[in-house]
């Protein structure tokens, strides 16, 4: 951790997300978890980038409005295929459809972040987006991977970290903490910008 950088003296996590709580801990972060308990549709039609940004800084919002002090973290990850949003699979043959869907093909995450001060509700919400490419996926590999059990939590069904799905990708452009569900570097300079300077215009920032 940065000499020049001092952490909040409450930070919030509004997620039970163990690979974000994993990210956060290896930057050496220390935090509690609050889930968010908010709708995660959006009804009119916004680009990736709004919609991780929107949903990230509902969920800090959401958690910020139920504490008397401190600094929330909100995030929220897509993956995004043919201008489609692919969410989490609903069921194992969703999963096994979506794996399908990205084989041997590239599809881009987005992963938004927001950063809410309590009580001022001062707020930063950014976002990275990660381009990543699968290699060509055989049917009884996916199909194992699925009965693992461990896409189902997962935007896109696989996972890049400690998973049997890091061996579907081939090759990524951007941030890998991204895929993972934080840009810790963009995420760890925009908290050491919010701490420390007061950005000039609160709320969503399209950068």
């Amino acid at each position: 951790m940065s000499e020049s950088f001092v952490q909040p003296s409450s930070l919030v996590l509004a997620s039970r997300s163990p690979r974000r709580k994993n990210l956060l801990q290896q930057i050496g972060l220390r935090f509690e978890s609050i889930a968010s308990d908010v709708d995660e549709i959006i009804d009119i039609p916004v680009s990736p980038e709004e919609h991780v940004m929107i949903l990230a800084e509902r969920k800090a919002r959401d958690v910020a409005f139920r504490l008397t002090g401190g600094v929330v973290i909100g995030a929220d990850t897509i993956v995004v295929h043919d201008d489609e949003i692919i969410e989490k699979p609903t069921s194992e043959d969703d999963a096994v459809r979506i794996l399908q869907r990205l084989s041997a093909q590239r599809h881009d995450v987005y992963t938004g972040f927001s950063l809410v001060e309590v009580p001022g509700m001062r707020t930063l919400t950014r976002f990275e987006r990660t381009k990543v490419w699968f290699r060509r996926l055989d049917t009884d590999e996916i199909i194992s991977y699925v009965q693992s059990g461990s896409p189902m939590d997962k935007a896109g069904a696989y996972g890049i970290q400690d998973d049997f799905g890091a061996v579907f990708v081939r090759k990524i452009v951007g941030d890998f903490y991204n895929v993972m569900g934080l840009p810790l570097s963009r995420f760890y300079c925009s908290l050491k910008e919010f701490t420390q300077t007061p950005p000039e215009t609160d709320g969503i920032e399209l950068a």
